[in-house]
């Protein structure tokens, strides 16, 4: 059953505020302790972290075998000061992938210790080793600044325009409060789900570094099945509005074919169920990016990926045109923004995966499909088999 218009509304405010929230690899603090203060109000919700800060959150009560992961990074394209020239002038670095133009006189808001805001303008930039090299004239002096501070570009916080919500920081905060979401409702009945999970991740901007630690230390039970999720820059035939997309690959690897299959079923099982919901969902390959699951599925974990279809991807506006060279006007960071619907149906293919792959047999539902995607695939090709074989058993069949 479709989630309730007053619950859709306090995931919605969830998700403005923690897309509103500065961030940065290495520096997700802030996000951290929003998380933190989400949890306090929910006791059958246990969190743990590794030695690098990742954080895994589960209910209380219930573990398995094959427990269940959602996944999302914690940070977003971001700067970090280095140096602090005088009260006027600072140094920093970009850490994530925005390309060179977007940083030629741009606008920024550094954040101090006191989560005061002190506006900035970039007066120079050049590439550095690992990260993008800038330099940057406040607005007005400034004491209260430290080395370690972040800065993040100049945009108000998330709002609602029409069917689109609109954030500083979409990818991938958005995926973050939509797993919280998720496992808010899942904890609430023992019967409906079992061991479902959360990792949220740290410095996947700068090479899924968070994920990468978190495979290799074991934090990550090696029989978990992963939906790892993200904010994927949207293209023509993956639009936004058209539903969150059950993601084949990436620029970089495919992922695994039997926890996608698995999921496919559910979200063309929530489509057909809940016609009068409109629920939508796509399928695609997303090519225009790389994400964790190809992380996750190198380390040989059982790993999927499941985006939203994301606009002005890494804050960077009219991309098209600028990754074209065909743009008339300079290139300026901007808010991303994602479809209304799509996050609230991601919300639900979250809570019907939870429900599918991990309630107690008894309590499933005969229609949810087997959550041993490459199982029912194998299953399905042998009965084609039987069933159709004798094509090539007739006598005009012989060779």
């Amino acid at each position: 059953m479709p989630l309730s218009p007053a619950k859709r509304r306090k995931h919605l405010d969830d998700l403005l505020k923690l897309t509103s929230i500065p961030t940065a690899a290495g520096r997700e603090h802030r996000i951290i302790n929003w998380i933190n203060h989400w949890l306090a109000s929910r006791r059958n919700l246990s969190v743990r972290r590794d030695r690098y800060g990742n954080i895994m959150i589960r209910i209380k009560g219930r573990r398995s075998p094959r427990p269940l992961f959602f996944t999302a990074h914690l940070d977003h394209p971001a700067f970090v000061v280095t140096r602090i020239l005088d009260s006027c002038n600072v140094k920093l670095e970009f850490r994530g992938g925005v390309k060179p133009e977007y940083f030629t006189d741009g606008r920024i808001n550094l954040h101090d210790s006191g989560d005061r805001k002190h506006s900035a303008k970039i007066i120079a930039h050049q590439k550095g080793t690992f990260f993008r090299q800038i330099a940057a004239r406040l607005t007005r002096p400034t004491d209260s600044l430290g080395v370690d501070d972040i800065a993040t570009w100049n945009l108000k916080p998330a709002f609602v325009r029409g069917k689109r919500i609109y954030a500083p920081a979409c990818d991938d905060l958005a995926a973050a409060a939509a797993a919280l979401a998720a496992i808010d409702e899942l904890r609430k009945s023992s019967s409906s789900a079992g061991d479902v999970r959360i990792l949220f991740t740290r410095a996947e901007e700068v090479g899924f570094v968070g994920a990468i630690l978190a495979s290799e230390n074991g934090f990550i039970p090696r029989s978990a099945r992963i939906i790892a999720l993200e904010n994927s820059r949207t293209f023509p035939d993956s639009p936004i509005g058209a539903g969150p997309i059950v993601r084949v690959g990436d620029r970089i690897s495919v992922f695994h074919h039997g926890l996608t299959f698995a999921v496919t079923q559910v979200a063309e099982y929530l489509s057909k169920s809940n016609r009068k919901s409109g629920f939508k969902y796509q399928r695609k390959l997303m090519p225009g990016g790389a994400c964790e699951s190809t992380a996750y599925q190198a380390f040989g974990y059982e790993s999927m990926c499941v985006c939203l279809p994301l606009a002005n991807y890494h804050n960077m506006g009219d991309i098209d045109a600028v990754y074209a060279g065909t743009n008339t006007k300079p290139p300026r960071a901007v808010h991303e923004f994602i479809g209304h619907a799509d996050y609230h149906n991601l919300v639900e293919l979250l809570i019907a995966c939870g429900k599918a792959f991990t309630a107690p047999a008894s309590r499933k539902k005969r229609s949810w499909p087997s959550p041993q995607g490459a199982d029912a695939i194998l299953n399905r090709m042998v009965r084609i088999g039987k069933d159709r074989e004798f094509v090539l058993r007739e006598k005009a069949a012989r060779l």
